[in-house]
């Protein structure tokens, strides 16, 4: 298996744990729509949470979050909109960035930046 998807599998579990650990209801994993991919979708307090997950062994490319491009962004709007159809009974939808970052000899350091707009 590449290295790369094992990070992403990685950084995902390490996700979904902390969220659920924090009061989040997972309801998908990995969902797709087509084309369209959404790491993990989650409900807390009335809230759809739609999470992009980021993960980094190293700095040397930049922090996680900031390789959420405008593109990438608009790929899992576009993927919202899609289970939004399927399952349309929430009130309020936000757009969530979940960076990890998995340096060596260290505690994963996980962020949640909530209500991201790009």
């Amino acid at each position: 298996m590449h290295q790369h998807i094992e990070l992403g599998r990685k950084g995902e579990e390490l996700a979904a744990d902390w969220l659920t650990a924090k009061g989040f209801a997972i309801l998908q994993r990995n969902w797709r729509h087509g084309r369209y991919e959404i790491d993990i979708i989650a409900s807390r307090s009335k809230i759809l949470h739609i999470i992009e997950v980021k993960s980094r062994r190293s700095s040397s490319y930049g922090r996680p979050e900031e390789s959420v491009s405008r593109q990438k962004f608009q790929n899992l709007m576009q993927g919202a909109a899609g289970w939004l159809v399927k399952y349309p009974h929430h009130q309020r939808v936000q757009y969530d960035v979940m960076a990890i970052d998995l340096r060596r000899n260290a505690e994963p350091e996980i962020t949640l930046f909530e209500d991201v707009y790009l």
